[in-house]
């Protein structure tokens, strides 16, 4: 029953930065600004609590996390198969970062001075985010073709 709600509580947590955002909105901007970098910064102190919690929870019951290893063990068979796609998502990801980071920011840029390029910047975006889909593409071809 404990567990259930850790689990519960800790999936309500993320939602925790929006919700102070929209009640913010009633305020002016520079208030709701600094309650949205507070809840941020609440945010990451959440995160570190659930990752104890997970620690936590790992000690107290060993023996489940343990069983859950062996048979994630005994489905990827493997081993080389699942460096490869670790590889290739994670490759894939950060080439996608680099991409977005460059065309986000001329984007951003063109929507600026222009608002009617909002579209055409947005299919640049996508297709620099497509990277990132094609390496998790590859790494499900390696691991299940």
């Amino acid at each position: 029953m404990i567990k259930m709600i850790i689990v519960l509580l800790a999936t309500l947590i993320p939602l925790a930065p929006f919700v102070m955002y929209f009640v913010g909105l009633r305020n002016n901007q520079l208030k709701v600004t600094r309650n949205l970098v507070l809840a941020f910064k609440g945010y990451n102190v959440f995160l570190a609590l659930m990752g104890l919690g997970i620690i936590v929870v790992w000690l107290i019951s060993p023996d489940a996390v343990m069983a859950a290893g062996v048979i994630a063990q005994e489905a990827a068979a493997d081993p080389y198969a699942s460096l490869a796609a670790g590889i290739s998502t994670g490759l894939a990801a950060l080439g996608a970062g680099v991409a977005v980071s460059g065309t986000g920011a001329a984007a951003i840029g063109a929507i600026a001075e222009k608002p009617e390029a909002l579209g055409r910047s947005l299919i640049f975006v996508g297709l620099a985010e497509g990277v990132a889909i094609y390496g998790l593409l590859i790494s499900f071809l390696v691991l299940f073709g």
